[in-house]
């Protein structure tokens, strides 16, 4: 293969070798339902998240169905997906998975939790620390931190560095760094896309112009780090695939490539429904600009028209002079 294996990874190597596969079964549509993993730390961030986002939603009066949507179904079943269905279950085994996992992580989950709008709904939930986490959010430094070319940048060489570093086989090593793995993978995600999306209070509002711009820059980054993976000479994670000594599926030079394309493909793929938000957002805005400059010129319009009447003499009640003059007054009371 032309790796070079250090001598402690020849010595995992052996022993794993002489201890035959342990793993999940050869990856078919019927396992794919069936080969399932029970990951208690994402569970107990499902529980805490969904629950605490359904009791926060329950105090706020006319809160839209479909928030509770993006929230609680599309966006925390796609990290249960993510971390327990055949996606967890196989990324140990399969280059694929993993980056299939990816992907949710960094983008899929992170944009409908987003879209859930959950700051709104605490700064309603709770006024007085509410209005701690807006002027937080306000700040220079969050404005600096948000700024669209750090996120993007941070949304892109994240997954970058974990894929070419030692990083990637230690998710496989130690269930403490898969965990805060998830979290790293799922943070960069959630700041591009609420500060994008402004459908929550943010530090800065930027033009929905420059989110298509923005992007469009972070789709370069997907497609970088995919062909990056295509084009890699060296196995990622070489000994440890080689260790696990899988039976069946595509050969560890096929899973890579596999893995790139997914990376690719699925990104910018992903990419469209965020696009999709940005078009809605950008029209109800139009709306809502259009009704307030409509607003303003009514506004106005009446304006002119109470100057305009002020003006006329004897003002709203124009009568002849002659009916409030008292030598005639008696004249038409006899009348």
């Amino acid at each position: 293969m032309g790796t070079v294996l250090a001598s402690g990874d020849l010595l995992a190597l052996s022993r794993v070798l002489a201890a035959g596969y342990h793993g999940p079964p050869a990856l078919t549509l019927t396992t794919a339902f069936t080969e399932w993993t029970f990951d208690p730390w994402m569970t107990a961030l499902v529980v805490t998240l969904g629950g605490s986002y359904l009791a926060g939603v329950c105090r706020v009066a006319g809160w839209p169905v479909a928030r509770r949507i993006w929230f609680l179904g599309v966006g925390l079943g796609f990290l249960v997906i993510a971390t327990m269905s055949w996606v967890g279950a196989y990324q140990p085994f399969l280059m694929y998975a993993r980056a299939v996992q990816t992907v949710l992580l960094v983008l899929v989950v992170p944009l409908f939790l987003a879209l859930g709008r959950p700051v709104s709904v605490f700064i309603a939930v709770f006024p007085a620390a509410g209005r701690r986490i807006a002027a937080a959010i306000g700040s220079r430094p969050a404005r600096l931190v948000t700024f669209p070319a750090i996120t993007t940048f941070t949304l892109v060489a994240v997954p970058f560095v974990m894929y070419f570093t030692s990083w990637y086989t230690a998710v496989f090593h130690s269930g403490t760094v898969r965990e805060l793995t998830y979290l790293a993978l799922m943070a960069p995600g959630f700041v591009f896309f609420w500060t994008l999306l402004r459908v929550d209070p943010v530090p800065k509002k930027y033009s929905y112009a420059v989110s298509m711009w923005i992007t469009g820059a972070e789709v370069i980054g997907d497609a970088f780090l995919g062909i990056a993976v295509i084009a890699n000479q060296n196995l990622i994670g070489a000994a440890y695939y080689h260790a696990l000594a899988r039976p069946w599926g595509p050969t560890l030079a096929t899973d890579e490539v596999i893995a790139g394309g997914v990376l690719w493909v699925l990104g910018d793929l992903v990419g469209l429904p965020f696009l999709a938000a940005l078009l809605i957002q950008m029209m109800r805005e139009d709306e809502s600009d259009a009704a307030r400059i409509d607003a303003d010129l009514d506004a106005q319009d009446a304006e002119l028209k109470a100057a305009a009447a002020a003006q006329e003499p004897g003002g709203q009640d124009p009568r002849p002079w002659w009916e409030d003059d008292p030598l005639f007054t008696s004249r038409f009371k006899a009348n």
